[in-house]
C-alpha cells in the first residue's frame, strides 16, 4: 500500500471523537493533542500508534469497506486478550473497547504498546550474517509457541473461546468452501489436495489455545536478547483447537531458501535459521507432542494461506478494492498450492 493510501485511511478515521472517548475512559492523560501514526499496512485490520503526552497505546479496527459477517471481530479479540494477558503476558493488555457509531464507523479497541524488535525480511544491521543470532531467534519462536500451547485453558477460564470437538474437520471443510466461493481461475491439482485433506483427517492431540496466525513477524523480541520474546500480536483468530494447526502455520510461514514467490515474507531464508524440519523436531522436544501427521498439517496450512490470498485477489478482481497489491496475489496462490502438494508428498519435512 502506497503512502497516499495509508494517509487517506488515517484521515478517514474520526480521531477527534476517538480522542474524546479515550479521555473519558482513561484518567490522568496530559493536556496535549493526541498524535496518530499508522503501523505498516497489512492485508487485514488497521493498526495505529496513538500518543497523548507520555502515554502511548495501539488502536486497532477493521478495514474500510464491506466486511463479511463475523470477520474482523474486535470485541472477540478484545475479550480474548482480557482473559489471556494475565496468563500469557506476551499478549498485549487491552485497555478499552468501543462500538459506538458516534465515535467511529467501525468498532475498535485500544491496547498497550509493547516494546521490542519485529523481524520481517531482514536482520538488524549489527546482526547481518550472525548465524548464532539467527539460531537464537529460531529457538525463541519455537519456545514461545510451545509455551502458548502449554497453558491450561480450562483452568484459566478460556474454554469458551472455542469448540475443540471436531475442530480440524470444521476447519478443513470451512476453508475449502471459502476457496470455492472466491475462486477466479482453475489451478491444476487443487481438487486433488482438497480431496486428500477431507479423506485423510488425522486424530488431533489434546486441544490447546491456538493463535491461528503464529509467525515470526507476529512476534516481538528484545533488541538486546534474541532469546527473550516481548510480545505476540494479532489474536483475532485465536481459539481452542488442534495445536498442530498452529505448528503447521508456523512452518508454512518459515520460508526456506530457493522457494518460489508466495507473497510470504520471512527473514528465515538467511543462514543460521533452523530449517522446517529442525523447527518441528525442536517443537516436539519442547511440547512432547507426537508429530507423526505433521505433513498433513503443513499441507493444510499452505492451502489455508493460499485461500486467504485468493479471497483478497477475488475482491480486487470484482472491483471491491483498488489496492494494487491484490492484483498479483494469484501468483502466490498458485505457488502456495504447489507447496501444499510438496508437503502432502512429504518433500518438505
Amino acid at each position: 500500500m502506497d503512502k497516499s493510501s495509508v494517509k487517506q485511511q488515517t484521515t478517514s478515521v474520526k480521531w477527534k471523537e476517538i480522542e474524546r472517548y479515550v479521555r473519558s475512559c482513561i484518567s490522568g492523560l496530559a493536556d496535549k493533542p493526541m498524535q496518530v501514526q499508522p503501523f505498516s499496512a497489512g492485508y487485514s485490520n488497521l493498526t495505529y500508534q496513538i500518543s497523548i503526552g507520555d502515554w502511548t497505546a495501539v488502536f486497532r479496527r477493521p478495514p474500510f469497506g464491506h466486511i463479511p459477517p463475523k470477520a474482523h471481530d474486535m470485541k472477540r479479540e478484545y475479550t480474548i486478550l482480557k482473559k489471556l494477558h494475565p496468563v500469557f503476558s506476551l499478549a498485549p493488555k487491552p485497555y478499552l473497547y468501543c462500538d459506538d457509531p458516534a465515535v467511529s464507523d467501525k468498532h475498535f479497541y485500544i491496547m498497550e504498546k509493547k516494546s521490542g524488535l519485529v523481524l520481517d525480511d531482514t536482520l538488524p544491521p549489527e546482526h547481518q550474517g550472525d548465524e548464532a543470532y539467527a539460531r537464537a531467534v529460531s529457538g525463541t519462536a519455537v519456545s514461545t509457541l510451545a509455551q502458548l500451547h502449554s497453558i491450561d485453558y480450562a483452568k484459566e477460564g478460556l474454554a469458551d473461546i472455542g469448540r475443540p470437538d471436531g475442530y480440524l474437520e470444521r476447519q478443513v471443510h470451512g476453508w475449502i468452501k471459502r476457496y470455492q466461493l472466491a475462486k477466479t481461475e482453475e489451478i491444476a491439482g487443487v481438487t486433488e489436495i482438497e480431496q486428500w485433506l477431507m479423506h485423510h483427517l488425522p486424530a488431533s492431540p489434546a486441544p490447546a489455545i491456538v493463535h491461528n496466525d503464529f509467525k515470526l513477524n507476529n512476534m516481538m523480541l528484545s533488541p538486546d536478547d534474541p532469546t527473550n520474546a516481548t510480545a505476540v500480536f494479532d489474536w483475532e483468530m485465536c481459539t481452542i483447537g488442534d495445536p498442530l494447526t498452529d505448528l503447521g502455520c508456523s512452518l508454512a510461514y518459515w520460508t526456506e531458501p530457493g522457494e518460489a514467490e508466495t507473497g510470504l515474507v520471512s527473514v528465515t531464508i538467511q543462514h543460521g535459521f533452523l530449517n522446517r524440519r529442525e523447527f518441528a523436531h525442536l517443537y516436539a522436544a519442547k511440547s512432547g507432542r507426537d508429530l507423526s501427521n505433521i505433513d498433513y498439517h503443513l499441507t493444510f496450512a499452505f492451502y489455508k494461506i493460499a485461500v486467504v490470498l485468493q479471497q483478497l485477489h477475488y475482491r480486487w478482481k470484482k472491483g471491491e478494492t483498488s489496492d494494487d497489491r491484490f492484483s498479483t496475489l494469484n501468483i502466490g496462490v498458485y505457488n502456495l498450492m504447489c507447496q501444499a502438494h510438496r508437503a502432502r508428498n512429504k518433500e518438505l519435512l
